[in-house]
């Protein structure tokens, strides 16, 4: 539906690192996406005519959005420079979320491809905060599938 409405999304968290697996390894409560900042009223658009509204707003950091049946999408602004980096604001004025380019890669969801973020990007978010039993799996997998080191 997004690529439908010409715009560019890449899936983070647990869905994310699932992608980079190729399978699908738990249950999820949302999707994390990541979108160019300038084509967010085309992303909402898009997220409206599936019957998604917004339910929470922490603009310019992230915005969520939440269907009927409860499923929720949270979403993520990303400036891009020429180089294909990009950032993300963050809750602490001049410290944004960095994306260096080579956090954007292709992963697989149920056979598709999927633009997603890679391991290393992955493991950098998830640095910093308690985990959960759901980050501590994430990672967990991350180390047994891509040999990658992992801060828990």
């Amino acid at each position: 539906m997004l690529r439908r409405a010409g715009t560019e999304v890449w899936v983070g968290g647990g869905w994310g690192i699932d992608a980079l697996v190729g399978e699908q390894s738990r249950v999820h409560r949302d999707l994390d996406l990541m979108h160019r900042r300038e084509q967010e009223p085309a992303v909402v658009a898009a997220l409206s005519g599936a019957g998604f509204v917004e339910s929470l707003d922490l603009r310019p950091v992230r915005f969520v959005v939440t269907d009927g049946g409860g499923r929720e999408v949270d979403l993520h602004p990303l400036v891009f420079a020429g180089d294909g980096s990009a950032v993300q604001a963050s809750g602490v004025p001049g410290r944004p979320f960095v994306y260096p380019a080579s956090a954007f890669v292709t992963g697989t969801i149920g056979g598709t491809p999927v633009p997603c973020l890679s391991a290393e990007q992955q493991v950098h978010f998830h640095q910093g905060y308690e985990p959960t039993e759901r980050d501590r799996h994430d990672m967990a997998l991350l180390r047994r599938v891509f040999g990658i080191a992992t801060h828990f």
